[in-house]
């Protein structure tokens, strides 16, 4: 009787909305989303077989393989058609299959540590004196020559503890929404200088080969950096994955409470000395990752398509439950919702399940490559220099494919519940977000902001004109403490909050499909001018 009153509550809201705002049978479509994703919503089983089921998914391992095999299985029985696999070439795949990782002098104490991705494990253990010796650029190389042979190096600064001094979960204020909506002002470097995402390619793709073969020239047997986080939470990233360029020795993350007191127990007095035991191993073979892709096809076959994604590659500390998992079971109950109408639009509506954004939004760039655009030089560069490089090389040549896509929305941002939609600076859009989002302001969602949000799949397509668009969404403890790290179980999803964003996103992606306008793109990008012309900088160290 409940979920009936429940039901009927949700026709009579949707129904109310304003006429001016959505026609008839719109608002139809909308109750019965809001009724079939409210009271028969999938999101908990879905979660509950990617997540647990399967588990993590570093890219290419064969828990990563088995994900793609499910999200092709599920997509199919949801009735999407033209389901397929989209190769990219990535390189090896990496999983763990055991760690241990203990302080035996001066004390024996059972350290938390993981493994970090794409190095080799230790095959046995191995005992040995940590050594602390910072290193985080080239030109520290030479202070610590002679110094390391037999050492388990700890290249990072111990640092100080970091008391958290506001609460690890929360949900945004109008005022925090409203400080969104602003367009920032973009900032442009000289033609050929390293660009801020280079830089930072460099030195997690980069520097991480330069510092293993310095520390095995210099007879390190292994090396260790500290957690980014305190709390014993652990991450384990690397990206060290392509095929030739694969680390001679064994990397760990130790937690920060006890990585410091490693390097206490060093400086006060005799060096402790550890014993770290990681099985790790590659997976090779096939080296390419896939995009996972499913369609409602459209009743116009010209009226193009508007689409969804998210990634379904996680890190291994553990399940990726919140990144990306929630975003995978919404991308899925969104089409299941739309499917369950019987309707066709008039628009096709696609699903992309993303490869590898995790080491550097390889899925999405590979789709926007093949699909929508070419740049001036692409394809001389490697696959390395590809994900740096990019977004820097003009002129942009659009594909005939360019034109069918009408809008994309990705969600990435964890499992809080959705308050709206960054604009993400394309102003011409407002007005129809505005109107699509406008169903879901008793649900929480109502929000538009000229704002954005950059680190993943949809930057890409933002980058070259077409209108792609982020959630805003409730933080809860997302950024502070589950965003890849060991603690991404399950357990921190929220069912609510995931029904509610499916509802959400099927409505704008139904609503796009079907409006007679489409969205405006934004201009072309075409090379920029620089925007500080009389700046100095020191040289590059390489």
């Amino acid at each position: 009787m409940k979920s009936l009153r429940f039901a009927s509550a949700a026709v009579v809201f949707a129904l109310s909305v304003s006429p001016i705002a959505l026609g008839a049978q719109d608002a139809d479509h909308n109750a019965l989303i809001m009724d079939e994703g409210l009271n028969r919503s999938e999101i908990e089983q879905t979660a509950h077989e990617l997540v647990d089921g399967i588990g993590p998914r570093i890219t290419n391992s064969n828990n990563m393989r088995k994900a793609e095999d499910w999200a092709l299985e599920k997509l199919r029985e949801l009735g999407l058609q033209n389901v397929r696999k989209e190769g990219f070439e990535f390189g090896r795949g990496w999983e763990v299959i055991s760690s241990d990782v203990r302080m035996v002098g001066p004390r024996p104490i059972e350290l938390s540590a993981i493994p970090v991705a794409w190095t080799p494990g230790t095959g046995a253990p191995i005992e040995a004196e940590v050594v602390v010796a910072p290193i985080s650029e080239k030109a520290h190389f030479d202070a610590y020559r002679g110094q390391l042979s037999g050492k388990f190096v700890l290249i990072s600064l111990p640092g100080t503890g970091d008391e958290p001094s506001r609460a690890p979960f929360s949900r945004l204020d109008s005022s925090e929404i409203g400080s969104r909506d602003k367009i920032a002002i973009p900032q442009h470097g000289e033609i050929g200088e390293k660009s801020g995402f280079q830089r930072f390619i460099d030195r997690i793709k980069v520097f991480p080969l330069e510092l293993d073969e310095f520390l095995a020239s210099e007879g390190a047997v292994g090396w260790a950096k500290i957690s980014y986080r305190d709390g014993k939470l652990l991450h384990g990233t690397g990206y060290t994955h392509s095929v030739g360029e694969t680390p001679k020795l064994s990397g760990i993350e130790i937690a920060a409470e006890d990585y410091r007191r490693l390097a206490r127990i060093a400086k006060a007095g005799d060096a402790p000395r550890i014993v770290v035991d990681t099985r790790t191993r590659f997976v090779d073979g096939d080296t390419k990752s896939y995009n996972i892709i499913g369609d409602i096809p459209g009743s116009d076959p010209d009226a193009g398509y508007v689409m969804a994604g998210a990634h379904i590659d996680s890190w291994h500390g553990a399940d990726g439950a919140v990144d990306n998992g929630a975003g995978v079971v919404t991308v899925m109950e969104a089409a299941r919702l739309i499917k369950s109408l019987g309707v066709k639009p008039k628009r096709t509506i696609r699903f992309a399940l993303w490869g590898a954004e995790e080491q550097g939004l390889y899925g999405s760039l590979a789709y926007v490559r093949e699909h929508l655009v070419r740049r001036s030089g692409e394809d001389s560069l490697t696959q390395g220099e590809l994900l740096g490089k990019w977004g820097g090389l003009f002129p942009i040549k659009p594909k005939p494919g360019f034109y069918h896509m009408k809008a994309y929305f990705n969600m990435d941002n964890g499992s809080g519940k959705f308050r709206g939609i960054h604009a993400e600076g394309n102003v011409g859009a407002v007005p129809l977000l505005r109107k699509w989002m406008s169903p879901f302001g008793g649900l929480g969602a109502k929000s538009v902001v000229l704002g954005g949000r950059g680190g993943t799949d949809h930057v890409l397509f933002q980058a070259i004109g077409l209108p792609a668009f982020q959630f805003i969404q409730d933080p809860l403890d997302y950024g502070s403490r589950l965003h890849h790290t060991n603690a991404d179980t399950m357990d921190h999803m929220r069912p609510d909050d995931l029904r509610q964003a499916s509802v959400v996103m099927a409505g704008m992606l139904l609503a796009a499909a079907n409006d007679e306008m489409t969205l405006p793109r934004e201009p072309l990008p075409k090379q920029p001018t620089n925007t500080d012309r009389f700046k100095f900088e020191y040289p590059d160290q390489d």
